[in-house]
């Protein structure tokens, strides 16, 4: 079986990624996205949910709403592809949304949900919840603010995880402005696994090298261009007072467990997971 793991792809793999996406401009790279979906071309996909993500949803209940005793709170994970983590919320009793800009990699998904119906790691979490949530599949642009499925407010909890660091640096005011908009300000929250936290901006992407001061930066100021140096935002130009639409980071773990990509060869792990509310 191929590798799942862009960190033991051969290098002319991680060559054509970056090269499919090197000087196009951010508007074509949905379309571009999809294209590599068509042609059956993810080295990014993990073949399975985030153990950090689960560790986390289990270990520190007292960041979450319970379904147990507020219902189905709604989740969203934005870039979803094959839908691993989408299946791991509806397990923690999420209605939850699996949304891709590829409508290939949301048939990979449904295909997905189908076969791993009965896997021990999506069987509900009965201390948590008492059934699973629903999923739903849904092909659109995560940043059209038209889009009524996608209304402001409408999110308890949103996951990202490759979503982020794929996009260019352009991109990311964008990303930290759709988040604020779509998380629930009563109680709502992003939660983020950080990667690739050692890969410099510089080498490009995607994925593009990320510092845990980005995530700070753009989440503090949603929307707002920020001024750049050779490894992330440069924190000096930033204004001190955060944004009024702004989201504030509550937690920021090193989780125990982790992909292979975000460890070192004696399995340590460097990945961060952080969770942020309005």
């Amino acid at each position: 079986m191929a590798s799942t793991d862009p960190s033991t792809d051969p290098a002319p793999e991680i060559g054509r990624l970056q090269a499919t996406f090197q000087g196009s401009p951010f508007s074509a790279h949905g379309a571009q996205w999809d294209q590599l979906w068509k042609e059956s071309y993810s080295p990014w996909d993990r073949g399975g949910p985030s153990l950090a993500l689960n560790d986390l949803l289990e270990q520190h209940r007292e960041l979450f709403p319970s379904p147990k005793t507020s219902g189905k709170p709604r989740a969203l994970v934005p870039g979803c592809g094959r839908g691993h983590d989408v299946l791991l919320l509806s397990a923690f009793g999420y209605d939850v949304t699996g949304l891709d800009v590829s409508e290939t990699s949301l048939r990979e998904a449904a295909e997905n949900e189908k076969k791993n119906s009965g896997e021990e790691m999506y069987s509900v979490r009965k201390r948590v919840t008492e059934e699973k949530g629903p999923v739903t599949w849904m092909a659109a642009d995560f940043f059209d603010s038209e889009n009524p499925s996608l209304k402001p407010g409408s999110f308890d909890l949103i996951y990202d995880y490759t979503f982020f660091c794929a996009l260019p640096p352009e991109g990311r005011p964008k990303w930290a402005k759709r988040m604020s908009e779509l998380l629930n300000p009563d109680g709502g929250k992003l939660v983020c696994l950080e990667w690739p936290l050692r890969k410099p901006l510089s080498s490009g992407g995607p994925p593009w090298g990320l510092v845990p001061e980005a995530y700070s930066a753009h989440l503090s100021h949603p929307g707002e261009e920020l001024k750049y140096n050779e490894s992330g935002p440069a924190v000096d130009s930033l204004p001190t007072a955060p944004s009024p639409n702004a989201l504030r980071q509550l937690a920021r773990i090193s989780p125990t467990r982790s992909y292979k990509s975000g460890t070192d060869e004696a399995g340590n792990v460097f990945d961060f997971i952080s969770v942020w509310s309005h």
